[in-house]
């Protein structure tokens, strides 16, 4: 009896030793990605997306997140968030150590303090400046690694320009990057060389069944140009019926659609078992025009109509240092939703009770137009809400907006994921691409991509030279 619990006892030390050993490669082989302050104020949760490998926060990175705390923005928001992280996980180990993050895959997670030996970026770039102290963290740990490959992951493009220029592996944080923007999805396709009797068929019946137009699998709410030499329809895939059904052409709040996308555009927003959408395409091809008129004619069956876009101020510096109150300091920024809503306005007359409608909603804010960060903390419930200039907001705010959504609310993101002010986003990590790509097919959502623009011949000029 004596000896087979020695026999186990010596089993469970070997197999104890085997796993310590394995441990100790596996560490050894993993990566050391070293993170910068903008990949956290992206997304607070970045050190959890590396799996198994070890995260490095430079000590000035944790300086500079203290300098974002306080605010409204969503940046500030990061901050806050991934200082509780961190601090939750300083509750078992100081952090000087190795610390495990928590994951499944067994990632840790180190601060690192500023200890340049040898090659020395503030000397290399004449300034001491944050980026150059960050740096130094990098060869630091590749000093003190030797046999691991270390990673400086930041969203700023300079900042890996001059690792590189020390020799140093640079990478973007690629968590919520779309890869192909070329080939994300358009919401609408052309059908063409259709059956002509198909083409009767939706004009006298409405509707027909996707195999007869060659669809195999439709997308839920995606748009076609039905066509078969002079002859074309409008259509789209209606994934509540199944059919193909026949779509026509309105004008709504006297705005009439000038081209195929428009007509696309307007139906996914006038549509009710559509919750979500999104219009995306170069400036002058009428998206937040379209979105203002769709969402006035719907007015009615909701409480209020929300008009709100993100305030980028000039240079990124914060509008506190504009003159005059909050109104003064927003309201340059708000002006191009004034000018659509002033437009749809103006295509009444005084007398006209539309005219008055439209007035008096404004009046008792059942219309409201104001910026992005002063919705935060608002029930989004029962009221239909645009978002204008979507691709200068990340991912995680745009999931954060959608998550507020309530009972009867409906969504609307415009934007041109190739005209980007933020920061730190570009056409593949902001959040109009990542929306697109992650929700498309849901039957609850329809997007389209405007491409023909429609605000003069010098607009027009201008896009294409």
């Amino acid at each position: 009896m004596e000896k087979r619990i020695v026999a186990k006892k010596s089993q469970r030390q070997e197999v104890a030793v085997k796993t310590s050993k394995s441990r100790k490669k596996s560490n050894s082989q993993a990566k050391i990605f070293v993170i910068d302050t903008s990949v956290i104020l992206y997304n607070h949760g970045a050190i959890l997306d590396f799996e198994d490998n070890d995260v490095a926060i430079p000590i000035t990175v944790l300086e500079e997140i203290d300098q974002f705390k306080k605010g409204n923005d969503t940046k500030n928001f990061e901050a806050r968030e991934f200082a509780r992280i961190l601090d939750k996980l300083s509750q078992s180990s100081p952090l000087q150590d190795w610390v495990p993050v928590g994951n499944s895959r067994g990632g840790r997670i180190r601060v690192v303090m500023n200890k340049p030996n040898g090659l020395d970026a503030t000397l290399v770039f004449g300034e001491d400046k944050p980026d150059h102290r960050i740096l130094n963290t990098a060869i630091f740990l590749a000093r003190e690694n030797p046999e691991r490959k270390i990673i400086l992951v930041t969203k700023d493009i300079n900042l890996r320009l001059k690792a590189k220029s020390l020799n140093i592996a640079a990478e973007d944080f690629e968590t919520g990057k779309v890869k192909n923007v070329d080939e994300l999805y358009s919401g609408k396709r052309e059908v063409s060389d259709a059956d002509p009797t198909v083409i009767e068929q939706l004009y006298d019946v409405g509707y027909c069944e996707p195999g007869e137009l060659g669809l195999e699998t439709p997308t839920a709410n995606e748009y076609f140009i039905v066509r078969n030499n002079s002859n074309s329809v409008l259509a789209y895939y209606n994934p509540v019926s199944g059919h193909i059904e026949r779509i026509d052409k309105r004008t709504i709040q006297k705005i009439t659609p000038r081209n195929a996308e428009q007509v696309f555009s307007l139906h996914a927003i006038l549509n009710p078992d559509v919750k979500l959408v999104s219009l995306q395409g170069i400036a002058g091809t009428g998206k937040t025009l379209l979105a203002l008129a769709g969402a006035l004619d719907q007015r009615r069956d909701f409480d209020q109509l929300f008009v709100a876009r993100p305030i980028i101020p000039l240079s990124n510096r914060d509008i506190g240092f504009l003159p005059g109150d909050v109104a003064s300091k927003v309201s340059p920024y708000m002006e191009p939703l004034y000018d659509n809503l002033k437009f749809i306005h103006s295509q009444y007359r005084e007398k006209d009770k539309e005219f008055k409608n439209i007035t008096e909603a404004l009046e008792n804010e059942r219309i409201v137009v104001s910026p992005l960060a002063y919705i935060r903390g608002r029930s989004l419930s029962n009221i239909i809400f645009i978002i204008d200039e979507a691709q200068n907001l990340t991912p995680h705010e745009i999931k954060t907006i959608i998550t507020r959504a309530g009972e009867n609310t409906k969504m609307i993101f415009t934007g041109d994921i190739f005209q980007i002010d933020t920061p730190y986003l570009d056409s593949q990590s902001n959040g109009l691409s990542y929306l697109i790509d992650r929700v498309k097919g849901n039957k609850l959502y329809a997007h389209i991509k405007l491409e023909k623009g429609e605000r003069s011949e010098l607009a027009n000029l201008a896009n294409n030279l």
